[in-house]
């Protein structure tokens, strides 16, 4: 994997984990959600959720160009195992979430194999 392939890797698995917490917090003002039109329309009022969508899509496009120019099976266990941790860690510090032995073990089990797959 090259340099610049890995940073484009890098941003889009922080632009999918910022939007996950902007879609998560978007969900939560508006009131949770169900299948409904309804829920829909007030999802679409909440900024939060608006910001979360459209990285969501931009992370796509990035993810378009690392697969243009990159190994997939370097790149894809790379890019979950990061946006996986990164998510992770964020529900801990910006969501208060807990985070259980358990996990923590598997993050570091994480770390190692994304250390394993990014020298193979």
């Amino acid at each position: 994997m090259t340099l610049a392939g890995f940073t484009l890797l890098v941003i889009t698995a922080l632009c999918m984990a910022v939007a996950n917490f902007s879609l998560k917090t978007g969900i939560m003002a508006a009131g949770g959600f169900n299948p409904s039109v309804a829920a829909l329309v007030r999802l679409c009022r909440q900024p939060a959720f608006v910001v979360g969508f459209a990285l969501s899509g931009f992370a796509g496009l990035m993810w378009f160009r690392i697969l243009a120019t990159q190994k997939l099976s370097t790149c894809y266990p790379l890019f979950v195992s990061l946006t996986y941790s990164l998510i992770t860690l964020g529900a801990f510090y910006f969501l208060h979430e807990k985070i259980s032995a358990q996990k923590i073990a598997g993050l570091v089990a994480i770390v190692a194999g994304i250390t394993a797959v990014a020298r193979g």
